[in-house]
């Protein structure tokens, strides 16, 4: 899984994606600070099943801090886009092309409206951030469309013949994209093109589907970033208003980063998603009026940074994963005597059999059953697994 962090040049993208992953990357107040694509590491809470054993797991990957995992995940930041991005404008089409693997994007808005469409400085609440949801999501529709154009002088030759043979046509030249079997079947259901020849599609049909295929193989995630400024607050509830339908999270990446660079330096104790935090080593005047600023201003109005309820309601509410623990209906540790040592993200709808590919491909290959730990009961390689399901997978070595 591949969460990709996007949003127009001076939006706080590059704070927000630091702020999740501790990665030092470029941050500047002018546009394409950003230049080649950021990788880092980010973290999603999962109630840890170590409380239903009445054990202290030993995670090998993430962290597991009171009952609470943290279990890892891929971000890539890449350069802000601008409108027309995807004519090229401000390198836009590489950028986009950053982006081609992502399952799932997380768009970081400026919600204090200090930054207009190309990223500039501009007055404090001058800009309305509701035109920056609908320009990028316009921008990356379009790059969708002229893939496809890319590609439908071949498409336009496929028969009817079956349905089969469409899905499996654009599947091949869209695969690039997130465009498998699952989601153009999708595609073509929620656009009502299904029984359509590819060569009568219209234009207005073909920007539909690309629409369409977007939203499900791209679902956007909005990060009203920069609640820490004052004419932010009112943004976010327009934004909220205009934009029902969609998934939008007040957050401050500042403040997120401002708050993990001190617990990290040993100056407080803070969790990630906590609406407080508490000092342990003195602090000096600049530190003090800093986090006094973030308490009143972010963690008591709004609950928490929002960062990490960004990161978990993307893997979890819009990619629509479970967290899945590998067990022993025997024992709990592994062979180097680590307690419940892994936590493994699984689309929703996977099955025990998907699991075992998953941990192994010999382990799907060679799958038998598979054991509910918790429950203690067996069960096929059909079953549908469910969110913090312990399971150990019984199968026959090659």
């Amino acid at each position: 899984m591949q969460i990709g962090v996007v949003g127009k040049p001076s939006s706080g993208k590059s704070t927000f994606f630091s702020a999740s992953t501790m990665v030092d990357a470029a941050i500047a107040n002018y546009p394409f600070t950003t230049i080649e694509p950021n990788k880092g590491t980010g973290f999603v809470r999962v109630e840890c099943v170590e409380k239903e054993f009445g054990v202290k797991c030993n995670p090998r990957h993430g962290y597991c801090k009171d009952g609470t995992r943290f279990v890892p995940v891929e971000l890539i930041d890449v350069a802000g886009l601008v409108p027309d991005a995807h004519l090229g404008k401000g390198k836009g089409n590489a950028f986009l092309n950053d982006l081609s693997q992502a399952d799932v994007l997380i768009h970081v808005v400026d919600a204090s409206g200090s930054t207009n469409e190309k990223g500039e400085p501009v007055a404090s609440g001058s800009h309305d951030p509701c035109k920056d949801v609908e320009f990028l999501e316009k921008e990356i529709d379009l790059w969708f469309l002229g893939i496809i154009e890319k590609h439908w002088t071949k498409l336009g030759r496929v028969p009817l013949g079956s349905r089969a043979k469409i899905v499996a046509a654009l599947s091949q030249s869209l695969s690039g994209i997130g465009g498998s079997e699952k989601n153009i079947e999708a595609s073509l259901l929620r656009a009502d093109l299904g029984e359509k020849k590819l060569a009568e599609w219209t234009d207005r049909e073909k920007m539909i589907f690309a629409t369409t295929l977007r939203e499900i193989s791209k679902p956007i995630v909005i990060a009203a970033n920069k609640v820490d400024i004052a004419s932010a607050e009112k943004n976010v509830k327009r934004m909220k208003e205009k934009f029902p339908e969609k998934t939008i999270i007040a957050c401050s990446g500042f403040a997120e980063l401002a708050l993990k660079k001190a617990a990290k330096e040993g100056f407080l104790d803070y969790e990630p998603g906590s609406n407080d935090f508490k000092e342990v080593k003195e602090l000096n005047e600049k530190q003090t009026t800093v986090l006094s600023m973030i308490k009143e201003k972010v963690l008591k109005k709004f609950g928490s940074t929002g960062v990490q309820d960004v990161l978990d309601k993307t893997v979890f509410d819009a990619l629509g994963y479970v967290a899945i623990f590998p067990a022993g209906s025997k024992k709990l540790a592994d062979s180097e005597g680590n307690i419940l040592p892994d936590c493994i993200l699984m689309p929703k709808g996977s099955t025990a059999l998907d699991f075992a590919f998953k941990l192994h491909t010999d382990m799907g290959r060679g799958f038998i059953r598979a054991t509910d730990v918790k429950k203690k009961q067996m069960i096929g390689k059909e079953h549908e697994l469910k969110n913090r399901d312990a399971i150990e997978i019984i199968f026959k070595k090659p």
